[in-house]
């Protein structure tokens, strides 16, 4: 991903605000600098945008939202959520941009709703590890390509340019590290050049690059990758050509119930209302419920680098408002089992040890026993026959590390100081999760997206109308 000298180049094609990617971030950053009069164009690598939105569960964190008063939902504050944000984080994320984006998230998520239709609604029923509020404003069946449908849709309605099977190979930059233009590629092979007066880079992290996973996340180069392919790492690789600053790159989430071999990843609330995980000595490994992201990798140190889930049907009935768990259940991936013999008999463990097991799991629930992995079983009631069994694997899903911004989005150089005229958001940012998998604060990924790309769009009109 090369960074040519602008010196003396021309562009035959000009636009004010260019954007490179076309998930939530680059549609949101182009309707944002739209309506503030800026001439957009956004580039687009795929023939059809989907990315990390389209495969996300379509859920955004947001505090203080119409919807949520209009739910009922008085008691969430934009404090409440940027502190969620730093304690699931072990408080080694960036502050003041937790902050930030917390006190941004209701305009963000109220402008979508009244002003573009984005179909979302409260999640009510049930609530996410490091949630300490119903934060959650998700899609009709809990699916990011409804999201994008409709931000799609709206960039067309609004005459916004969309080029797809597009990729932006190259950018031209002056010594100080302004922008002039990008080098696009088609899929012919043919290439143009494109010239603008800022550019916003919204192509999101680098999880679908092996290279760049085995350098900065060695311990996820051999799980099951579960985003977009797309996702090479483009943002970071100019960054690091252009001098930028580049924090936490060993951030990611991951997901530790991706239901294996059909590659659909199972509804938390299939562990949130009481469901665990067993390895194939019919043995409990982890607290489930510290979070999604963290449990891949425990799901990945197990024998043979695969576990079983088990839930009930009440966790199942409400996992089932989400559009991956249907496609698992569609897929034939959940298994109905009656005891824990029929259990035994799927993964192939000894039949007394599962019994066991799930024996001390129910003394958990009902106050009988703690458990020595630390979860509070008892806000929930103990699992009941007909129990639901899946084998699942750990995946990597996104990257969270990227190059830092500032609270206008704009990146920043190695020494503070932001470069003239570029912007970035979403995965190609840093986010909220500080170093690891274990920071990352569900529905962390579309909060970013929609919250930066707004705010980059919004900066970057600005910046150009000076």
């Amino acid at each position: 991903m090369p960074v040519l000298k602008s010196e003396g180049k021309t562009f035959q094609t000009r636009t004010q605000v260019l954007i490179i990617g076309a998930g939530a971030c680059g549609t949101i950053a182009a309707l944002a600098a739209n309506e503030r009069g800026a001439e957009v164009l956004i580039l687009e690598r795929d023939a059809k945008p989907t990315g990390s939105t389209s495969l996300s569960g379509g859920q955004i964190p947001a505090a203080g939202t119409k919807l949520q008063r209009a739910a009922g939902l008085m008691d969430d504050t934009p404090e409440i959520l940027a502190n969620d944000l730093i304690n699931k984080a072990h408080g080694e994320c960036d502050h003041a941009m937790a902050w930030h984006i917390a006190r941004e998230s209701a305009k963000t998520i109220d402008w979508l709703v009244d002003r573009y239709k984005l179909p979302l609604a409260c999640i009510l029923d049930f609530q996410y590890p490091g949630h300490s509020r119903m934060h959650m404003h998700a899609s009709p069946s809990r699916f990011g390509a409804e999201l994008l449908a409709v931000l799609l849709s709206a960039v067309e309605a609004a005459n916004i340019s969309l080029a797809t099977s597009a990729r932006a190979t190259d950018l031209y930059a002056d010594p100080d590290g302004r922008i002039r233009g990008a080098r696009v590629t088609r899929t012919d092979g043919k290439t143009e050049e494109i010239g603008c007066d800022a550019l916003v880079l919204a192509c999101c992290g680098y999880a679908g690059d092996k290279a760049m996973i085995a350098k900065y996340i060695p311990e996820m180069v051999g799980a099951h990758y579960h985003g977009h392919p797309g996702n090479t790492g483009d943002a970071v690789k100019w960054g690091e050509e252009l001098g930028a600053s580049i924090k936490d790159m060993g951030a990611f989430q991951g997901h530790g119930a991706v239901a294996t071999p059909h590659a659909t990843h199972l509804g938390w609330p299939s562990i949130t209302e009481g469901g665990y995980q067993v390895n194939s000595l019919g043995k409990r490994f982890s607290n489930e419920n510290a979070g999604y992201s963290e449990q891949a990798l425990k799901v990945v140190r197990q024998p043979g680098n695969v576990a079983w889930q088990i839930f009930d049907e009440r966790g199942h009935g409400i996992a089932m408002q989400m559009h991956s768990h249907v496609e698992a259940q569609e897929a034939g991936a959940i298994k109905v089992c009656n005891s824990p013999e029929e259990i035994a008999k799927i993964i192939g463990c000894d039949a007394a040890t599962l019994a066991q097991t799930m024996a001390e799991v129910a003394d958990c629930a009902g106050g009988r026993r703690k458990d020595p992995f630390d979860r509070d079983f008892s806000t929930q009631p103990a699992l009941k026959a007909p129990y639901r069994v899946v084998k699942i694997m750990g995946a990597l899903f996104h990257t969270q590390g990227g190059l830092e911004v500032n609270t206008e989005m704009r990146v920043l150089k190695k020494d503070g100081k932001p470069f003239p005229n570029l912007f970035a958001g979403g995965g190609a940012a840093r986010g909220l999760s500080g170093p690891a998998d274990w920071g990352y604060l569900s529905g962390s990924g579309l909060l970013t997206a929609t919250n930066m790309g707004r705010l980059a769009g919004e900066a970057a009109a600005a910046l150009i109308k000076t």
